[in-house]
């Protein structure tokens, strides 16, 4: 297991008289790329402005490898951060942008030269370095932003939405580009974003937040196959969530039926509810499926159709490849492995 880097303990943060932190409790590890992942407002940022030393938090504890490191101001931490707004010097050239921290600790000039240089390879600005930056795209300002960052060879470099700005093909590039410069370069990543796909593309671990707490930690396959609870859920990607039963061990029932599925460890008949994600329901004659109803919409998205299909109790949604034409009977099929099982938690 890779050593313990930074541990939260029991952070909170008020502004005033509200609340934005409740009790985080989290360990970030040695080269993870660990993502916090929630709405606007749920408190990843201030998380993430605490680890760097821009906010004190109200209460708890953030440890260092091991020592309390709250009070200490950024320039005395081991860790870098790169804006959303990128904030570089526009009369300064690239070269003089990203060499702007060594300088100022007087590193001699032909090194500062040497790892300018090495940083630009990194990024892919070869070649850039007598560039005036106020000319750079947005996606190539961002790329500055991070070997200016990287130059200092912080223990963690933390990423406050830094692709927020850019056009969704340059993202996606760069989304590539970020998690190939964090594996080259060996270091913790810790990544702020309200963008679902970017974070399950690019993290190790993602850390969902809402309203100041944490929701879930796990790898994105987790969050996305098991989602602990409704907010999760709904959160990532899109689902249908489903008010049930569980039978027992392997069996649920909702919607009028019992189904098999591959949970276990919950109460006999207790009251939960069940996650079918869109993209598990198949579309089959009515004589096929327990659950029939109505096709009501269909919309073309590029890769699938969205169908949406109303029975007599719900409107379900479906993503398939296959075209079902509006007003016609279908039933709607899914497999064991497709149900997933969620504790019921208060409503959000």
């Amino acid at each position: 297991m890779m050593n313990k880097l930074i541990e939260l303990k029991n952070l909170t943060k008020n502004f005033d008289d509200q609340q934005v932190l409740r009790g985080i409790n989290l360990d970030i590890y040695e080269k993870e790329f660990l993502t916090l992942l929630g709405p606007s407002g749920c408190g990843k940022t201030t998380t993430l402005r605490i680890i760097a030393g821009f906010e004190e938090p109200s209460d708890g504890e953030v440890l260092f490898n091991g020592i309390e490191i709250s009070k200490l101001p950024p320039y005395k931490r081991e860790v870098n951060t790169v804006f959303q707004k990128y904030a570089l010097f526009p009369h300064l050239n690239v070269a003089e942008n990203i060499g702007f921290g060594l300088n100022l600790k007087k590193v001699d000039k032909t090194v500062i030269a040497q790892k300018v240089e090495r940083m630009l390879k990194m990024v892919g600005l070869e070649g850039f370095g007598k560039r005036d930056v106020t000319l750079l795209s947005g996606g190539q300002q961002q790329r500055v932003a991070i070997a200016r960052a990287l130059v200092n060879e912080p223990k963690v470099l933390l990423l406050d939405e830094p692709l927020g700005a850019l056009d969704a093909k340059i993202r996606k590039q760069m989304q590539v580009e970020l998690k190939k410069i964090q594996q080259e370069v060996g270091i913790t990543f810790i990544y702020v974003t309200h963008d679902q796909e970017e974070a399950l593309s690019m993290s190790d671990t993602v850390v969902v937040m809402n309203n100041g707490e944490i929701q879930q930690i796990g790898s994105p396959t987790d969050i996305y196959n098991e989602p602990e609870n409704r907010f999760v859920a709904g959160f990532i990607g899109e689902s249908n969530i489903i008010e049930g039963t569980m039978i027992r061990d392997y069996l649920v029932a909702f919607d009028g039926f019992e189904f098999e599925c591959v949970d276990k460890g919950f109460e006999d008949n207790e009251e939960i509810e069940v996650v079918l994600r869109p993209e598990d329901l198949d579309i089959v004659d009515p004589g096929q499926a327990k659950i029939r109803g109505i096709v009501r919409n269909i919309t073309f998205k590029g890769v699938h159709y969205e169908i949406l299909i109303e029975t007599e109790l719900r409107t379900y949604m479906v993503h398939t490849t296959d075209y079902a034409e509006v007003g016609r009977e279908v039933g709607l099929k899914f497999g064991p492995e497709d149900i997933h099982v969620m504790c019921k938690m208060g409503s959000y």
